[in-house]
Parts: C-alpha cells; structure tokens; sequence
C-alpha cells in the first residue's frame, strides 16, 4: 500500500508527519520525495532547503549533514527570476531506510522568505515483532530525548 502526504511550509516552518502506531508493526519506506516552490515568480531569488527527518528538529537551518543518523531525504531546490539560475541540486533518498516512527519536513529559503510546497509517498510494510523492537530501538538510540 502507498500513502501520500503533502503540505505547504514557511520559511523556517516544520510538519509533522504521523506514521507512529501503537506497536510499530508498520514500517514505511521512501518512494518519492519532491518539492515546488510556492510561487515560482515572486522576488529576485529563492533557494530551498527541506529535509525529511526520524525527529522533530530545534532548529531548522539550511545545513544537510549526510551523518546525521535522523535525516532520511533532502531536496534542494532554487528559481532566480534575474535571469541567472544555478541548476537544482536533484533530490537525495536514503532509500534502504524503513522507519515505524512519526517524520518531521522542514524548510527554510537561505535567499528570502518564500515557502515550498512538498510531496512524500510512502510505501508501507507489516513489520515482524522483531523488526519492529529494532526499528524503534534503533530511533530511542538515535535520539535520547525520546521516552523521557
């Protein structure tokens, strides 16, 4: 089974995503991740920056760390109505990720102050007990703050 979700985010602004369940029997995996600027012909210039993310961020930046342990997709994208255009930098998926937890889109414009829309599509699994204890053990590791 496939489900989408979509959601237009400010500039700075962070979604939720609810996946969690209450025995983390369904895991998800990433098939599609895009995104579009909300008004592709407003202002000088515009570059996104949004991340998927396993937890919730205190801080949304336009910093992409590939050995941050939370992050599982990153798109990049810019317009420049000037005339000048740098070519986007595709979208990247960690694509062998499955997670049984919420997810957390962020966004911010490093150039102004426009907001992005974004486009997930998730695939869904029924994960054995086991790999369900591992999934969740493995996000509690990842961020200490969960439980407590």
């Amino acid at each position: 089974m496939i489900k989408t979700f979509r959601g237009l985010l400010t500039d700075g602004g962070q979604n939720r995503i609810r996946l969690s369940t209450k025995k983390g029997k369904i895991g998800y995996k990433i098939l599609k991740f895009q995104t579009m600027t909300a008004d592709p012909y407003a202002g000088d210039a515009a570059e996104h920056v949004v991340k998927l993310y396993k937890t919730e961020q205190s801080t949304v930046d336009g910093h992409v760390d590939f050995a941050d342990g939370n992050l599982l997709a990153t798109a990049i994208i810019n317009n420049h109505t000037n005339g000048f255009s740098d070519p986007s930098i595709p979208v990247i998926i960690f694509d062998q990720e499955v997670f049984n937890q919420d997810v957390y889109v962020t966004h911010i414009d490093t150039q102004g102050a426009i907001s992005c829309n974004y486009y997930l599509e998730l695939e869904t699994m029924t994960l054995t007990d086991n790999a369900a204890a591992v999934s969740t053990l493995r996000d509690i590791r990842i961020n200490p703050q969960v439980g407590g």
